[in-house]
């Protein structure tokens, strides 16, 4: 029903959208910055509406995010993977804080990092000729969280985990479980902000817009000029050394990586075990957050260690399979 909803915006895309298309088109400028013009604009109502319902279910599920400690050694990674991977881009800056609190374990903040996808799963679905790869990356980074998490805690078992009501109880651990998100908005663990459930994804919808078009003209620009084969070459298409590159790329916390790596694997230039071992390492936010906050340096060298040789992994052998 919702793949079909998004179907219909599209054809609601296309007649809104003519007259503007029409305009672009009859101007004095490339083809291909028209076409990365008139193809990034007829995004904006799809990114609208998908980050809407993300800013609904991540106020929901983020408010629930801090009651895992009741549970976080037995099913932490579980949960984390399974909520991590709902199309949003808060609960990797949620669960660090968390970890960092001692109310999740290791391998739960490695669940939430994997399983992560930040703008990905929006961008496919305003693909619509993208809509059966959704499930089966999603399925993947879940199922790979789940792993990766319950090893993680196996190897490197923890103990002293609080209990969320103690963090509860504690107003300066509430401050510190509080910090700021993609748009500079801030991502609550303790309550929600009703006034940003509107403004923060129109604000995140014409950001992500503005990364969209300026990667596509670079992108059009590149096929323009070059063909595929420049990207090709510079990312190592159809060889082993491809996974590894967008593994090294994904860990750059910014969520235009996640924008950069669909939109390469859109153009057919990244592989679909290159763009899952990118989105495996790419916790966007959260990792600044962890280097920012976590005073054991060491600590999280481990968990980013540990992140880039999972996605590596997973890409790798996905490309072995495939």
């Amino acid at each position: 029903m919702f793949i079909n909803f998004l179907n219909k915006v599209e054809s609601l895309n296309d007649m809104l959208f003519g007259g503007f298309d029409a305009f672009i088109e009859s101007l004095p400028i490339q083809e291909y910055v028209a076409d990365a013009i008139c193809d990034s604009v007829h995004l904006i109502p799809f990114l609208f509406i998908i980050f809407l319902l993300i800013e609904i279910f991540e106020n929901y599920f983020s408010h629930k995010l801090k009651n895992i400690s009741s549970y976080s050694k037995k099913f932490g990674p579980l949960i984390g993977s399974v909520l991590a991977g709902l199309p949003q881009c808060g609960f990797s800056v949620v669960a660090t804080p968390l970890y960092i609190n001692k109310v999740i374990t290791r391998g739960t903040l490695i669940a939430i990092y994997i399983s992560t996808s930040d703008e990905a799963i929006p961008i496919l679905l305003s693909h619509p000729e993208q809509f059966n790869v959704i499930l089966p990356l999603l399925l993947i980074k879940i199922c790979l969280g789940m792993f990766a998490g319950y090893l993680v805690d196996l190897i490197y078992p923890q103990g002293g985990l609080r209990m969320s009501e103690e963090i509860h109880n504690h107003t300066e651990n509430e401050d510190d479980l509080d910090d700021v998100g993609c748009c500079s908005h801030h991502i609550h663990v303790t309550q929600h902000r009703k006034r940003e459930l509107f403004f923060h994804p129109l604000k995140h919808t014409f950001n992500i817009f503005a990364m969209i078009l300026v990667i596509s003209l670079g992108l059009n620009y590149c096929f323009d000029a070059f063909g595929n084969d420049l990207l090709n070459k510079i990312l190592l298409n159809n060889t082993i050394f491809q996974p590894i590159i967008s593994s090294f790329i994904g860990l750059i916390p910014n969520c235009a990586v996640s924008v950069l790596l669909t939109m390469l694997y859109i153009s057919g230039v990244l592989s679909f075990a290159s763009v899952i071992a990118g989105l495996s390492s790419g916790a966007g936010l959260g990792l600044i957050v962890l280097l920012k906050r976590n005073s054991d340096i060491k600590d999280s060298l481990k968990i980013i260690g540990i992140l880039l040789a999972v996605s590596i992994i997973a890409g790798l052998a996905i490309m072995l399979f495939n």
